[in-house]
């Protein structure tokens, strides 16, 4: 069902993959947005590697929203801050793909759970976390997981 990645030989394991996922803080979100145009954001999220399942936050309205309810299938991009090898002046980056099927998830436990985990990862104190989550902010939010189907990752030389 889905392609085989051309260039085999710059796979990395899927062992490396998760551990981008764990550790980097920035992705692409993909959704087939208006009039089949795909729609792409920047987004911050958590990887629950027992859910196989990336979390994302968001409004609870938008085209984010619309486009997840028109059609749930969806792509999401993760790559680190690469290297330089000693003397070189290109970049060698990773980068993590994954297809999935994005949900709304609408138990009030699992949203609470996934946006302090989701916290954890990003701000940088306790006490902030205990700040917003105890804000009414929390009623505004939408919680968008992403089953993993399909997951490949890739060491890129920019060169």
């Amino acid at each position: 069902m889905f392609r085989k990645m051309r260039r085999f030989k710059q796979a990395v394991s899927d062992d490396e993959c998760k551990k981008i996922l764990r550790e980097e803080k920035r992705a692409a979100f993909s959704v087939i947005g208006d009039e089949g145009y795909p729609y792409t954001i920047p987004v911050d999220f958590y990887y629950d590697e027992n859910d196989n399942c990336i979390y994302l936050h968001g409004a609870k309205e938008g085209h984010k929203i619309d486009a997840v309810k028109k059609c749930s299938k969806v792509c999401f991009t993760v790559w680190n801050q690469g290297f330089k090898k000693e003397g070189a002046w290109e970049w060698n980056v990773t980068s993590v793909v994954i297809f999935g099927r994005a949900r709304f998830v609408s138990d009030k436990d699992v949203i609470t759970d996934r946006l302090r985990k989701m916290a954890e990862k990003y701000f940088p104190t306790k006490e902030e976390i205990d700040k917003e989550m105890n804000s009414s902010a929390i009623n505004r939010v939408q919680i968008i997981a992403v089953d993993i189907e399909h997951m490949t990752g890739k060491l890129v030389n920019e060169k």
